[in-house]
């Protein structure tokens, strides 16, 4: 400890780490392959499709995989359950390139449905578990789902829905102590049994399907800044590229303190244990955590929902080495009065991202947990997750930053204006990224895909700098959006909804600071002649037809139509000022 200690920081730049953990016969060695007709910098070593990623985890056998309250499923158990579910899916009619939804909250038989329809070439559908029944309806008809897997909750959001999405044909509910009389329902457990007795189903052979690469695997659905969502088409080499991004980030922390990366097979080091409390329909909870997981033989603790005192118990119970995903679970980790009544000292990584946080927190989390590497990274749907990483000291040192990318990806700072200007580090302009975790484009929305994507590089969207290390600092989202505690809010959609109320003739959304969710929704409105609306009549309005994290917390009314620049778009800058006064009055 004293050596490391007395080592200049860092021993070796970002450049020099990554040539060392890339070169010829090394673990992150890179490749290049055409996608799209674009030559792009790959993981040579990667698994090459997510069928490959369930065989790497099959090969821990009875070794503990999934924990949720009473039920607990080896890897072998799941891959009994994956197989069984994979013919029956086969048998109703799915083939490759067909939609399967997976509709539910963050269960053992989520991983099952997503792997089940991933290993006979579907194309895995997971809609957010959040959504309400309209917006439900919007993702199965959009997607042309044919078969969708749900939870019991879910179902009765869908219920109503179910005739305006005509191509499903199959729907599999789990957990449901009763079926409505409909032809298209079926229990789920008729198909691959109670949780804990997925050890007893037969070993079949795998489907026979041939999977390569760039075959597209799943469409996550990502809020436009029309308010209308847009389906992001990942490939199997998308997912599979958070495998290597998280494990290389890990090894470069260790080259830049000067000491040797240890042990990388994973049958030889003890297993790490997540306790998963990102939602598994969202890119950080699937393609970051879930496929990383299997593929290293670790175990996922899963809870019905994030509670900071059973979280705590959950922690010294099962031993968890590495948890996060958003700054509130961290925060609260840190804050709760409880914690001095819980053995935490399991934790090696706290690690999170998706919405903005206060740069002293990664000393909290090295004050709080002596022993952990604090972890922060970037990412957004169209980069499938992880597209930088800030880890461990390089973290202490630059924690405005959210870090580098890893080897095969570039980033780049465009000239906002002209769209075309690259911009030397220090300046500000819009940030682009390319590898092999960016996405195909979006789901028949060529027009979309056209804007977006360009020469195999992703607009994000985003205002950013590098600085001369690469180390990326987010300065502003250049799209209409807030983030609150990880999930994505287009304001477009939320003042559409409120400007739908008789009463409301001008609105908009801003974001309110948060300390542990990062940003929280408010409206300003300004009300028609003779409208009565109050600020709880407007929530519920919106509560009606959106997602609960969308309602705004508050609502201001404003007296006159509200501030609008010489283009006329709202100046939300004088609203979020002039908030804070309006909503004290």
């Amino acid at each position: 400890m004293t050596e490391t200690a007395a080592k200049p920081w860092p021993v070796v730049s970002i450049a020099e780490a990554h040539a060392q953990l890339t070169a010829p016969g090394q673990r992150f060695e890179l490749d290049e392959a055409v996608i799209d007709g674009v030559p792009t910098k790959v993981w040579k070593n990667a698994p090459p499709t997510l069928r490959d990623v369930l065989l790497n985890g099959r090969a821990f056998g009875e070794r503990e995989f999934l924990v949720y309250e009473d039920d607990r499923a080896t890897f072998e158990a799941f891959t009994r359950a994956v197989v069984t579910l994979a013919h029956r899916l086969q048998a109703d009619g799915v083939k490759k390139g067909d939609r399967v939804a997976v509709v539910m909250r963050n269960l053992p038989e989520w991983p099952v449905a997503f792997f089940a329809a991933a290993i006979i070439g579907a194309v895995v559908t997971p809609l957010n578990a959040w959504w309400t029944g309209p917006e439900l309806e919007f993702g199965l008809a959009d997607s042309g789902a044919k078969v969708a897997l749900v939870d019991d909750e879910r179902l009765e959001r869908i219920l109503a829905h179910l005739d305006a999405c005509p191509d499903l044909a199959r729907v599999y509910v789990t957990r449901a102590s009763a079926l409505p009389a409909d032809d298209r329902l079926a229990r789920l457990e008729d198909v691959i049994g109670p949780v804990n007795g997925w050890k007893t189903l037969a070993d079949q052979p795998l489907p026979d399907v041939d999977l390569a690469p760039d075959d597209v695997a799943t469409i996550f659905y990502t809020s436009g800044t029309t308010g209308r969502p847009k389906g992001a088409l990942g490939t199997h080499r998308n997912l599979t590229a958070n495998i290597m991004a998280s494990a290389c980030a890990a090894a470069r922390g260790f080259l830049r303190r000067g000491e040797p990366v240890p042990e990388q097979d994973p049958h030889k080091l003890p297993q790490r244990v997540y306790l998963l409390v990102v939602p598994m329909f969202h890119v950080t909870g699937c393609n970051a955590t879930l496929s990383p997981a299997i593929n290293s033989g670790a175990k996922l603790v899963l809870m019905r929902k994030w509670e900071p005192v059973e979280a705590m118990g959950l922690i010294e119970r099962e031993r968890v080495t590495n948890t996060g995903g958003v700054p509130t679970i961290a925060w609260q980790l840190i804050e709760h009065p409880a914690r001095k009544d819980f053995d935490l000292s399991s934790l090696t990584t706290v690690a999170y991202g998706g919405a903005p946080s206060a740069p002293d927190l990664v000393r909290k989390i090295v004050e709080t947990f002596p022993g952990s590497a604090p972890s922060n990274g970037w990412g957004m749907t169209e980069t499938s997750a992880t597209c930088t990483t800030n880890i461990g000291k390089d973290y202490e040192h630059r924690p405005d930053s959210c870090g580098v990318a890893p080897p095969p990806c570039e980033l780049k700072i465009v000239d906002p204006v002209d769209g075309v200007t690259v911009l030397p580090p220090g300046r500000v302009g819009e940030l682009w990224a390319k590898g092999p975790n960016i996405v195909k484009g979006y789901w028949n929305r060529p027009e979309a895909t056209a804007e977006t994507f360009v020469d195999g590089w992703v607009r994000t969207g985003d205002l950013a700098r590098l600085d001369e290390e690469g180390f990326c600092f987010i300065v502003d989202r250049a799209k209409d959006m807030l983030i609150r505690g990880g999930e994505n809010i287009y304001c477009v959609e939320v003042e559409n909804v409120l400007y739908d109320h008789p009463d409301v003739m001008d609105a908009a959304l801003i974001g309110l600071p948060h300390r542990t969710l990062g940003e929280e929704p408010a409206a300003v409105v300004h009300l028609r002649p003779g409208g009565a609306a109050t600020e709880d009549e407007l929530r519920a309005f919106v509560r009606e037809r959106l997602a609960a994290f969308k309602v705004p917390v508050k609502v201001a009314f404003w007296p006159e139509t509200l501030p609008r620049n010489a283009n006329g778009k709202i100046m939300k800058s004088e609203l979020k000022t002039a908030f804070e006064e309006t909503a004290a009055s």
